[in-house]
């Protein structure tokens, strides 16, 4: 296998290759550890700047006052703050720091000043979340001096300092290009009880190599295999770095690399290439690599499936993308509903319509990760062509359980612009805003660009005066053309009192 995958991407003169092909490694990365070192290293790698999940206190009211108190003394000195906070009569617990820390992740003052008031509080010593959650508020912060107060500080406390920190502080000083101090962190982990292993130093390489910093990570690499085996995950990381950096020259050496070392190519090292090739075009190369996978007994897994079919239908190769559809199960790689979904698309702008519902058809038969989702009913209402053929395909999905959102509802609105279907327009606004879906910005601005390109400036300018009213950002093209419209609609304000001007002076 290695001969035939090497020549097979010996001649590709370039690579490029989407971040989101890393997350695919991390699992794999994750897969090799115990149940609770992989939670913990996903959990790691997750973006920590998403807070949504962050509502679990009880008591909403006060930490909405205690945000209050601190928006409104953010100037003040720290004795004021105490003062104010102490009349909030607060009964600390992680659960609501934590929640008060992340109600504004973008400000970090006041999670900051919050922190140092409940930590000086007697009766209350904050926990692993609670320094988590602001050494990741500082850290996005690029507030490193007061991170590292607060780092020492859980340092000094034993067992606080966990493999979410550890997660953090990589991230944080990766994102910052701090790629010694990211290294440090990991030399000292002994030193937190944490235990050195090629799962963490798997994280470390991913982290810098997510912030572009491949040289590096690929130097600390070669320093340490030996330490840490040839692990071929660690490989696939480095890898693709490089593919991400569109640096094909050095892709090209660290793949022979691998070729020369005692680690042997799996999938993922593959897919990461082929993702590389279909997305520059080189789909020829990418077939070869491919093809070169499935006879060395190498099996491609469905997400290089699923590219590889993309690519080939893009290329309007519609049955070779088929005849790779049908191989994947023969070789135990199961289909998705991103591998129907992906043919669906293609079929539905070539109005294959009879393929399509054949495909349909056996996805509800496959149900489980096959069945249809929204994606699938948007590719289908998009390769409809009159108003009387959307009744049948809601109906078709609301049979498979799958519900109305905001993308079908805007959707559905531009369809019935484009057909000129008012009385529809109205029922599906009314409908949407009915179900709390909508409208949103997208709403208005297919409105605003429907109705002038009807010629209906006022009733455009009417929606546009609705959505500013809302607070809502107009989108460039959007601002264009609302300036267009004014400015028409002040031509015609003018003609019609020339007109009547000239009507009256004829009496």
């Amino acid at each position: 296998m290695n001969l035939c995958m090497h020549s097979a991407f010996a001649s590709q003169p370039n690579s490029e290759l989407l971040w989101n092909r890393a997350q695919h490694i991390a699992l794999g990365v994750a897969g090799t550890t115990s149940k609770v070192t992989a939670t913990q290293l996903v959990h790691s790698l997750a973006d920590s700047d998403e807070t949504s999940q962050f509502q679990r206190y009880p008591g909403d009211e006060i930490v909405v006052k205690v945000q209050n108190v601190l928006k409104n003394h953010r100037n003040s000195s720290e004795e004021e703050i105490e003062k104010a906070l102490d009349q909030c009569e607060l009964e600390l617990s992680d659960d609501l720091v934590v929640d008060v820390v992340n109600r504004n992740p973008s400000d970090w003052q006041p999670a900051y000043m919050f922190f140092k008031y409940v930590r000086r509080e007697g009766g209350y010593s904050p926990g692993s979340d609670v320094y988590n959650e602001i050494l990741d508020a500082l850290g996005r912060a690029r507030r490193f001096e007061e991170l590292i107060q607060v780092f020492d500080e859980m340092s000094e406390r034993k067992g606080l300092v966990n493999e979410r920190t550890y997660g953090i502080l990589l991230n944080r000083y990766a994102a910052a290009h701090k790629v010694e101090e990211s290294i440090e962190v990991f030399n000292r982990r002994n030193e937190f009880g944490l235990r050195d292993d090629s799962v963490a130093f798997q994280g470390l390489l991913m982290w810098l190599c997510r912030y572009k910093h491949v040289e590096d990570a690929e130097t600390l690499f070669q320093s340490k295999k030996n330490e840490f085996g040839f692990d071929i995950k660690a490989w696939n990381i480095i890898l693709n770095g490089w593919c991400v950096l569109g640096n094909v020259h050095e892709a090209k050496r660290f793949w022979k690399d691998i070729i020369a070392s005692n680690c042997k190519p799996d999938s993922v090292t593959g897919g990461t290439f082929i993702n590389a090739l279909t997305k520059k075009g080189k789909l020829g190369t990418a077939m070869k690599l491919f093809r070169a996978m499935w006879e060395k007994g190498c099996n491609p897994d469905t997400v290089t499936c699923n590219c590889v079919i993309d690519a080939l239908c893009f290329k309007k190769r519609i049955p070779e993308a088929l005849e790779v559809f049908r191989e994947m199960s023969k070789r135990g790689c199961l289909p998705n509903v991103t591998t129907y979904n992906t043919l669906i698309k293609h079929l539905c702008k070539i109005q294959r319509m009879e393929k399509v519902y054949e495909l349909l058809d056996e996805m509800d038969l496959m149900k489980g990760n096959c069945l249809p989702n929204d994606r699938t009913y948007v590719f289908l209402l998009k390769s409809l062509r009159k108003p009387e053929e959307v009744p049948k395909v809601l109906e078709r999905m609301e049979q498979n359980g799958c519900k109305m959102n905001g993308d079908i509802y805007n959707l559905m609105l531009k369809m019935y612009m484009k057909w000129g279907c008012e009385e529809r327009v109205r029922y599906t606004w009314d409908d949407m805003e009915k179900n709390g879906m909508g409208p949103d910005q997208r709403s208005y601005t297919i409105m605003i660009h429907g109705l002038y390109e009807k010629g209906r400036l006022e009733n455009a300018l009417s929606y546009f005066n609705e959505m500013r009213s809302k607070g809502m950002v107009m989108e460039p093209p959007t601002e264009i053309l609302v300036n267009t419209l004014n400015i028409k609609l002040k031509e015609k304000e003018e003609n019609r009192a020339k007109w009547e001007s000239q009507k009256r002076m004829s009496r």
